[in-house]
């Protein structure tokens, strides 16, 4: 069921297929989105592209993230923070018609992703060895202004949980997630500046590229975090959409190594998202627990564009077994997990 891709390439060939399906610890293939063939008229094929970056920090405060979307027929940059004592969310985007002003670079290992306008300037750079995260949005929360500059340490034995999945005949999913970089630099929140530390502190990525069905739904379940003895600990779990039969992204990651996991089991209320969630796979390697103490709904109705996604914030506690038979204890690891529905 678990197919380990090892070999470089495209992602797609000269038809548009995918070239190779399965999960990788890095990302492996060149990300040749040109070579798409799901419409006729190629013309209209850019406007069904779907392309981002989600960058994220765990703090032991707070709770930061920024990401710029590009849509194809508009693109969506937004940002929010979480205070982990008080509760208090605030978040803020942007919808920008035909992403004026967006750049996203071709593959996740290296480039430049930006977004300038006239309210907020965001930028992630990707080199060897480092990414960066800068914020610049003065008008946040009515003038409180938010501003960051974080610097993730991504050693390139740091490993990823990447997956090529195909959706129907022509669409796909190419998708890498990387837990648990070591966070330094700071966040400034009106009069409150936090100061990282990468001995507390962790960054983690989601970067997507593909074609989804224009109508999609799936949950997505993820930590980074510490465990007593100061290894870190990184929790990645998903479904919801595409052929998963030859690869999923479930892993758990510790002290940057991907341990895979196959299929995983979701059990929570859909609508009653503050009731404890349970995952479960189908190996009997984990048994987590979720209680949630956060809810952050997020909506955007835009007629052709939907998306509703309920991002619960919680503690993971339980355990799980490792590729070498190590029993590994969680307790109390802040994460995320959500149920988002799309049509995009």
């Amino acid at each position: 069921m678990q197919h380990e891709l090892k070999q470089t390439g495209p992602l797609l060939d000269k038809d548009g297929r995918l070239s190779q399906v399965g999960w990788s610890r890095r990302p492996l293939l060149d990300c040749n989105l040109e070579q798409a063939r799901f419409y006729r008229l190629r013309s209209l094929q850019r406007f069904r592209i779907k392309r981002w970056d989600y960058y994220a920090v765990f703090t032991p405060r707070r709770f930061f993230s920024a990401t710029i979307a590009d849509l194809g027929y508009a693109a969506n940059v937004f940002v929010y923070t979480l205070d982990f004592a008080t509760g208090d969310l605030h978040e803020e985007g942007l919808v920008v018609p035909l992403g004026r002003g967006v750049s996203l670079p071709r593959n996740s290992a290296e480039g430049e992703t930006v977004y300038s306008g006239g309210k907020a300037s965001l930028r992630f750079t990707a080199a060897a060895g480092e990414r960066r995260v800068r914020v610049d949005w003065p008008g946040f929360h009515d003038g409180r202004g938010i501003y960051a500059d974080i610097r993730l340490a991504a050693p390139p034995e740091h490993e990823s949980m990447t997956i090529v999945i195909p959706i129907g005949a022509r669409r796909f999913y190419y998708n890498t997630k990387i837990n648990c970089l070591p966070a330094a630099g700071h966040i400034r929140y009106g009069d409150d500046v936090e100061e990282l530390q990468p001995g507390n502190c962790l960054g983690q990525l989601d970067w997507g590229r593909g074609v989804w069905d224009y109508s999609s739904y799936w949950n997505w379940a993820s930590a980074s975090g510490f465990l007593p003895d100061g290894r870190t600990v990184g929790l990645n779990l998903g479904r919801g959409f595409g052929d998963l039969s030859r690869a999923t992204e479930n892993a758990v990651i510790l002290d940057g190594r991907v341990h895979k996991l196959g299929d995983v089991a979701f059990d929570y209320a859909s609508g009653n998202y503050m009731r404890p969630w349970r995952f479960t796979d189908d190996a009997g390697r984990l048994d987590l627990t979720f209680t949630p103490f956060k809810d952050r709904t997020a909506r955007t109705n835009l007629g052709v564009i939907f998306s509703e996604v309920h991002q619960m914030f919680g503690r993971y506690s339980g355990r799980v077994v490792l590729d070498n038979g190590e029993a590994l204890e969680i307790r109390d690891l802040i994460g995320f997990a959500e149920e988002h529905r799309a049509r995009w």
